[in-house]
């Protein structure tokens, strides 16, 4: 499930994963310690947890924060003993790698400390141990997910600035000069050019070419190139299909795995999905929020009734 946990780190820091930032200890604390503690002195007065509490309860940032609490504590009681604190160690060491010296103002930037994000880095565990339950892949999933999937192929381009020089590779391509030729002359790419063009195998599901390029390559059979200019954001290639690989049938137990795991990587990025699964899990929490002030405000409708708060939402830009 490499994928799947990648996805969710790429998205941590970004804070578009399901969020339990440093403010839900905040509020917690506050709503759940004596009502009397002080929290502020000034001349004169004080305010109290009780006085933060109320403050806090009546605006959208704080009732965020209660959600984002309410979905990591139930997560956590219902998928905790599936998610090591070695596992959250390692994601967490992963960033701090990733980012060195400056990762200690990546965090404040993103108003996160070392333990709240430690806490959305569980969360998202949490999230997918709770996708992974709660989704099983059906086989006709499997089935048309492999039917739109295009192995391992390896290629060579040439990446020009102008449709025309494109053009002109193109018509010398076709009198015969060598592909290695014209790319060692007229592409830009320099990483790939002294190599014939040569790019590094890759399959449908890589995202670091464009859905163009792929779109262009999957067309082609071995040994034939794009026969007009293929405009992506680099300039104008010229791309030869050199070996495929065979795909093989869907069903066997490895294919079944790496398929899978994509449904998992691909489902995890879908917010429809995730907020239902995030639902069944507050389902099986039973929540009842006590507060009748938060009850009120059906916090928590948008997973435990998705399609009535869509339809609401929807209704309400209407009216706008």
């Amino acid at each position: 499930m490499k994928d799947v946990e990648n996805f969710f780190m790429k998205k941590s820091l970004k804070k578009i994963a399901i969020l339990a930032g440093a403010a839900a200890i905040g509020l917690s604390t506050a709503a759940c310690s004596s009502s009397s503690a002080t929290v502020v002195n000034y001349k004169g007065g004080k305010i109290t947890q009780d006085d933060y509490y109320e403050a806090m309860k009546d605006t959208s940032s704080g009732q965020q924060t209660l959600v984002s609490l309410i979905i990591y504590r139930t997560l956590k009681q219902q998928y905790g003993d599936k998610v090591s604190s070695k596992k959250i160690d390692a994601q967490y060491n992963k960033y701090k790698k990733q980012y060195g010296s400056s990762f200690s103002t990546v965090l404040s930037y993103s108003g996160l400390t070392t333990k709240s994000f430690k806490q959305n880095l569980a969360t998202n565990l949490y999230s997918i141990a709770a996708l992974k339950d709660l989704k099983k892949p059906t086989a006709k999933q499997e089935k048309n997910w492999w039917a739109s999937y295009h192995t391992k192929t390896t290629v060579q381009h040439i990446v020009v600035a102008k449709k025309s020089t494109a053009q002109t590779v193109i018509s010398k391509l076709k009198s015969g000069t060598s592909f290695a030729t014209l790319a060692k002359k007229y592409s830009t790419d320099t990483a790939t050019k002294k190599k014939a063009g040569k790019l590094a195998a890759f399959d449908s599901t890589d995202t670091s070419l464009s859905s163009t390029f792929k779109s262009a390559v999957w067309k082609l059979k071995e040994g034939e190139y794009t026969t007009t200019p293929v405009k992506t954001s680099s300039g104008y290639e010229v791309i030869k299909v050199l070996k495929t690989t065979e795909k093989g049938a869907y069903n066997t137990k490895a294919n079944k795995k790496f398929i899978d795991n994509q449904l998992y990587t691909k489902w995890a990025s879908n917010s429809t999905v995730m907020t239902k699964i995030i639902g069944k899990v507050l389902k099986k929490a039973d929540v009842n929020i006590k507060d009748k002030d938060l009850k009120s405000k059906n916090l928590l409708s948008s997973y435990l009734n998705p399609s009535s708060s869509t339809a609401s939402s929807t209704a309400t830009s209407s009216s706008n």
